[in-house]
């Protein structure tokens, strides 16, 4: 429910950009969120994903306002104590040696493909012409002017030519087409999803992945995971390609790192960790003590959970193919972050769950999307999966 107060304040004020449900929250408590009216909806989408401890946990909160209280930002031309602390505890979840804060997903992303580019340059010269970034079809890297370039769909190739030069797309899954493009010499790094999020929840083959990645070492290219969707405990481990049994030079992450704050970033492998020196790159809000903080207590709170997440995720898979609702034709995806694969438009499945009281997303062209708090509780899970249940087997004839 939405007052029509609130309504037309956006209808009078805000760029029209986002398709909005017709919601509006004032509050949430865990993985409950209440409009104005006090009615509670269970919140199986996080904020896309971002809300990653819920609402309200009283350790975030604890730790966001003791930060707000003490320091919030000085830049990165001085050395925080937050921001110290959260560089270390990333690069130990990762294995990887050095990182980047930023405040977005596209951001992360901007600066992996400038790293990757720059790495090239270092070790071969710009007269080798290695700047290519090899993306795959179906794939979604932000909307900033670079990440579409580089995102591998051409429903956001539209309207905002010219697009950043030196990026080309091969079919995912396809170990020929991959070779075929490495093979002319001019690629200087691959960008992948481990689980394509809004191409439609496709988790990526493993032993295509570990194909990838064999192949990139052997001619020097740089594998990037973009983890800004899949990290931070959301698939089941810290970061996805931990289940792939690879180790990436270049990882970026943001979404649910400060469970709720603006933050991206990414974390560098030993190839690249020297390539970014004072200069190259750069962000104002960047790591911002508050933002920091925040991330230190979503890890804390993640690491509490984690173990977890496979048997939450197990229970709606289980759950929702037991039920077999006449609109649900397949279930994908990596720990809470699924794709019901659904007969009909899932937009119109995803408004009516909202109106009665879950809110869901999208993704892709048939799938409706999952993403529910990491620390969601059980009783929270079950009465969402109900209310999918009742949705999805409303009428014989799909939405």
């Amino acid at each position: 429910m939405i007052t029509e107060n609130l309504k037309q304040q956006y209808t009078d004020c805000v760029l029209p950009t986002y398709a909005r449900f017709d919601a509006g929250f004032v509050r949430g408590e865990g993985a409950t969120l209440y409009d104005e009216s006090g009615r509670a909806y269970i919140d199986f989408a996080s904020g896309i994903g971002v809300n990653s401890v819920g609402h309200a946990h009283p350790l975030w909160v604890k730790a966001v306002t003791e930060q707000a209280a003490r320091l919030v930002h000085v830049s990165n031309l001085y050395y925080t104590q937050p921001g110290g602390a959260l560089a270390r505890r990333l690069c130990q979840l990762s294995g990887l040696e050095k990182v980047f804060f930023a405040n977005s997903g596209a951001e992360a992303n901007e600066g992996v493909i400038k790293c990757a580019r720059k790495y090239s340059h270092d070790q071969y010269g710009q007269a080798s012409g290695r700047s290519t970034i090899l993306t795959l079809e179906g794939s979604f890297h932000g909307r900033t002017v670079t990440a579409l370039s580089a995102t591998g769909q051409d429903t956001f190739h539209q309207h905002f030519q010219p697009f950043t030069e030196g990026f080309r797309h091969v079919p995912a899954g396809d170990a020929a087409a991959l070779e075929r493009e490495l093979a002319r010499g001019d690629v200087c790094a691959v960008l992948i999803e481990l689980v394509q999020g809004e191409g439609g929840v496709l988790p990526l083959d493993k032993e295509y992945v570990r194909t990838l990645a064999r192949l990139c070492a052997e001619r020097d290219v740089l594998l990037c995971a973009d983890e800004v969707q899949t990290g931070i405990g959301r698939t089941g481990t810290w970061f996805a390609f931990q289940q792939y049994e690879i180790t990436p030079d270049l990882v970026s992450f943001a979404k649910g790192v400060a469970g709720g704050l603006p933050m991206g970033g990414f974390l560098t492998g030993p190839k690249p960790s020297g390539t970014l020196t004072p200069g190259a790159h750069g962000s104002t809000f960047g790591g911002t003590p508050l933002c920091a903080a925040a991330a230190l207590a979503t890890l804390d709170i993640v690491e509490a959970c984690l173990s977890d997440v496979p048997r939450k995720a197990q229970y709606i898979r289980d759950t929702l193919t037991n039920a077999a609702p006449k609109a649900l034709t397949g279930i994908r995806g990596a720990g809470l972050m699924l794709g019901l694969s659904v007969s009909g438009t899932p937009r119109r499945y995803a408004e009516r769950a909202l109106e009665q009281g879950l809110a869901v997303l999208t993704a892709g062209k048939d799938a409706v999307r999952l993403l529910p708090p990491l620390t969601i509780s059980d009783a929270e899970l079950e009465n969402g999966v109900e209310i999918l249940i009742e949705v999805l087997n409303e009428r014989s004839q799909p939405l």
